[in-house]
């Protein structure tokens, strides 16, 4: 019975060693090693073999190596293997503390300061209202979009989410659906998307949607780069409809050396470090979901195939 880590060595001999406390009967291999492919039972990596259907034989449980999974294509694979999405404590700690950072940058209009310095320029960029006045939107109410409304609470921002679905969270204006997304967007400052990856939010983050927030609205983007229109949001800016973002993820990563947002005073860029995988923090989850799979209970955080998260 194996464990195949495919990652990095230097994770995957943490993994190693955690995994030997934690199930020391079960063998861990690590991509580069000689293994039998035919007795692998579990895989944690971010990307498949081609030959995933037809080569891995024993093959019961593959582990998305981040948050979500999709970066799966789900029809690629074994209709009977579930995908179980990686989770750790410090996940939703590192995603309150990035969404916390951007805010407060926009709200105060670090951008430009940041723009000003270059220039040794010493001035006022803006005189920026109460925090109370500041109207904060969340796109993704699911647990990480929770927390970064949790973290934002203290300052006194005026708090909203939008979901799919509907929610109910004290002290925040919920929307849903279709009917509610205009609306939400309308009175959205501060626009935040944490939403994960689908059919129905690839792109979501374009003209149409920027076109619908107040004058002078601020981005911030944590969710998946496939959903920002890179061409719109620079449209956007130009035309004075957002004032700046704050930009973690994009389509591609990295982005070419080209690329308008590495020299754009109004984005601060970071290279999709909201939420760093700690290797050691997520593998007590995983070893315990493995357990679980060996007694034929449920497993936990298995991915709907149809929606990828």
């Amino acid at each position: 019975m194996t464990f195949l880590a495919n990652m990095d060595r230097r994770r995957g001999e943490i993994l190693r060693g955690l995994f030997a406390d934690l199930i020391p009967d079960l063998e861990v291999v690590l991509a580069g090693e000689d293994f039998d492919q035919a007795a692998v039972r579990y895989m944690l990596t971010w990307s498949v073999p081609e030959d995933i259907k037809i080569g891995w034989p024993a093959l019961e449980v593959i582990f998305s190596l981040g948050a979500g999974a999709d970066q799966f294509n789900m029809a690629e694979l074994p209709d009977s293997v579930p995908v179980v999405r990686l989770v750790a404590d410090d996940h939703a700690a590192m995603m309150r503390e990035y969404i916390t950072m951007a805010v407060l940058a926009l709200h105060r209009d670090l951008p430009g300061y940041i723009d000003q310095q270059k220039h040794q320029v010493w001035q006022q960029v803006s005189v920026p209202p109460p925090a109370a006045d500041r109207r904060v939107g969340v796109m993704g109410l699911g647990h990480l979009g929770r927390s970064a409304l949790d973290a934002l609470a203290p300052f006194g921002f005026t708090l909203s989410g939008w979901a799919r679905s509907p929610h109910d969270i004290a002290s925040v204006t919920t929307f849903h659906g279709e009917n509610g997304l205009g609306p939400f967007l309308a009175q959205a400052d501060i626009l935040i998307c944490l939403l994960p990856l689908t059919d129905s939010t690839k792109d979501i983050l374009n003209a149409g949607l920027f076109d619908q927030l107040p004058p002078s609205a601020a981005l911030v983007h944590a969710g998946r780069g496939q959903q920002l229109d890179h061409e719109a949001l620079i449209t956007a800016l130009n035309s004075g409809k957002l004032r700046s973002a704050v930009i973690d993820v994009t389509n591609p990563e990295p982005l070419p050396k080209e690329h308008p947002f590495w020299n754009d005073p109004r984005i601060i860029l970071t290279p999709h470090i909201a939420c760093i995988t700690r290797i050691e923090a997520c593998i007590p989850v995983v070893c315990e979901n493995i357990q679980r799979h060996r007694r034929g209970e449920t497993l936990d955080y298995v991915v709907n195939p149809a929606l990828g998260y």
